[in-house]
């Protein structure tokens, strides 16, 4: 019995750094969330010089609260509270259901706003991008739900959720230092192609602690990583399609 519980306690030890590798990775993808939108959202905010409708605010406060969300159940399931990660994964499902919805409306917001500037056709084809990302991370987020009792397959579904919405934030340091001054309005959709290949970059991380720990990379990070990459190519193509064009104008013509 004794030398059955000290081999549990060395178990426990030993799994300890690869559990909070979890942690770490969520707080990296909380601070790029922070940072990424500090200079057109925290900083305006905070100054009060931002001027933005109620659903972008909250909108930004839900996606925020994903962050800290997702900070503390990394935080309870590698600390081994397990029973408080399970019961608190209930307002989760709650948070990502109100996520995706406003994620939605938001979208339909940028339609709306570009067609006041006059931009209608260039509104509803950058309309892909917010839809197709919220629609990436709501499937994410239902299949890593689905595998709460696999938890090697929940966990790396939960971080490939959590990065999938990391493009709009790392965009917007493109878009404040990169992007050469032009007219208001929605950018190109090509232009969102580079900060998701650079949120990829932590899912990268991952596969390189895999493959040191693991001798391989889970098959979670290979085609979650190559589908988000797919979609993010993809969305430039198929937003110059007349059928998207009719699909997200339709949309557009019923919120006005």
């Amino acid at each position: 019995m004794t030398t059955l519980t000290d081999d549990r306690r060395v178990r426990a030890r030993d799994a300890s750094p690869a559990r909070y590798f979890y942690l770490h990775m969520a707080l990296a993808c909380a601070a790029t969330a922070f940072l990424g939108f500090a200079p057109t959202y925290w900083v305006p905010l905070a100054h009060r010089t931002l001027s933005a409708s109620p659903v972008i605010h909250f909108h930004g406060l839900l996606f925020f609260t994903w962050s800290v969300y997702f900070v503390l159940q990394t935080w309870l399931a590698a600390s081994g509270r397990l029973v408080n990660h399970r019961s608190l994964g209930i307002a989760g499902v709650s948070l990502a259901t109100a996520m995706t919805i406003f994620g939605f409306l938001a979208s339909v917001h940028v339609m709306q706003h570009s067609a006041a500037l006059g931009q209608r056709e260039a509104g509803i084809g950058f309309s892909i991008v917010p839809m197709s990302g919220i629609a990436f991370f709501a499937i994410v987020f239902v299949i890593a739900i689905m595998n709460t009792r696999r938890g090697e397959i929940h966990k790396r579904l939960m971080l490939l959720a959590a990065v999938s919405i990391l493009d709009a934030a790392i965009a917007r340091w493109f878009l404040t230092f990169l992007a050469p001054p032009g007219p208001p309005g929605p950018p190109p959709v090509p232009v969102t192609i580079a900060p998701a290949v650079v949120a990829s970059l932590l899912l990268v991380v991952a596969m390189v602690r895999d493959w040191r720990t693991e001798g391989r990379v889970h098959p979670v990070y290979i085609y979650g990583t190559l589908a988000l990459l797919a979609v993010k190519v993809l969305n430039w193509p198929i937003s110059e399609t007349a059928a998207w064009h009719a699909f997200a104008g339709g949309i557009l013509a019923l919120a006005q």
